[in-house]
Order: C-alpha cells, then sequence, then structure tokens
C-alpha cells in the first residue's frame, strides 16, 4: 500500500522534496545575509539591549531609600536625692506652681494619672489639667520629655 502511493506520487513526492531543498537554501542563505550584511545592526541592537537591562538595574538599586542608622546617646543625669535643692530660678522662670511640682514629681516617679489623682486627693481631670500645663511651660510633648528636661534643670529630683 505504501508502495503503490510512492509510485503513483512520485513525481509530486520529487518535486515536494525539491522544493523543501530549496526552502532550506534560501534561508539559510537569508540568514547568512541578515548576519553578515547587517552585523553592525545586529551589535548595536545587542549592546542597546545590555544598556538597557543596565539602566534598569541601577535604577531600581539608586531608587532604593538608604536606611541609615541613628545612634543617640542620652545624657544621664544623676542627682543626689538626700542633697537636692530645686532650682529656684528655674522654677520662677517656667511659671510652675508647687501643684504642678508636686505632679511633675509624681508623673518622674513613673505614676500613672489615677495614681497621682489618688495620692494628691484630686480628681482624674485636675490631674489632666496639671499635665497640660506642664507639658505647654515644659514644651515637651510626652510624659517622658518633660520629666527628662525637669531633670536637667534641676527642677525635680
Amino acid at each position: 500500500m505504501f508502495r503503490t502511493f510512492i509510485t503513483r506520487n512520485k513525481i509530486v513526492l520529487l518535486y515536494g522534496g525539491a522544493m523543501a531543498v530549496l526552502l532550506f537554501v534560501l534561508k539559510w542563505l537569508e540568514l547568512r545575509f541578515v548576519i553578515i550584511d547587517h552585523s553592525f545592526e545586529i551589535y548595536v541592537g545587542a549592546i542597546a539591549v545590555f544598556f538597557t537591562g543596565l539602566g534598569i538595574w541601577l535604577a531600581l538599586k539608586l531608587a532604593r531609600p538608604k536606611v541609615n542608622t541613628v545612634i543617640v546617646e542620652q545624657k544621664v543625669y544623676v542627682n543626689n536625692t538626700a542633697h537636692f535643692q530645686p532650682n529656684e530660678a528655674e522654677i520662677g522662670r517656667i511659671g510652675l506652681s508647687k501643684r504642678e511640682l508636686e505632679v511633675l514629681q509624681l508623673m518622674s516617679e513613673g505614676c500613672s494619672n489615677q495614681e497621682i489623682a489618688s495620692r494628691l486627693f484630686v480628681s482624674l481631670n485636675t490631674v489632666k489639667t496639671h499635665s497640660s500645663k506642664i507639658f505647654e511651660k515644659l514644651e515637651a510633648k510626652r510624659r517622658t520629655q518633660a520629666v527628662e528636661k525637669a531633670k536637667r534643670l534641676n527642677i525635680i529630683a
């Protein structure tokens, strides 16, 4: 059956094989033409692709935010509480009242607003009012800033 197919279509198969070989030779010549005659363009294109990739890599590398580690050293003020004398001039300059000084001292001991209120026999709102006034007078935003500045100015022990 296969033999009969070959004998019947012998001319068609010969023409088809010849055409396939001819197409192969033409494609090979075309490729050779492209590579040899257009080698400059191919090299320029390869270099352009390389530098485009390099540019993208550099842009991604340089665009990342750099993380800087900052080491902050804080001075520790050690006061001898047995011989502590508050700086009356600073207290007068800042304008702290006696009650605000008491609240500030209890803040430095680590007491919460509720604990300060119960120790001073005042309401919680009064302690909050005194705290906000202390922050305003000492130009602080948090308790820790206020206490640190008061210790630095020798207002509290």
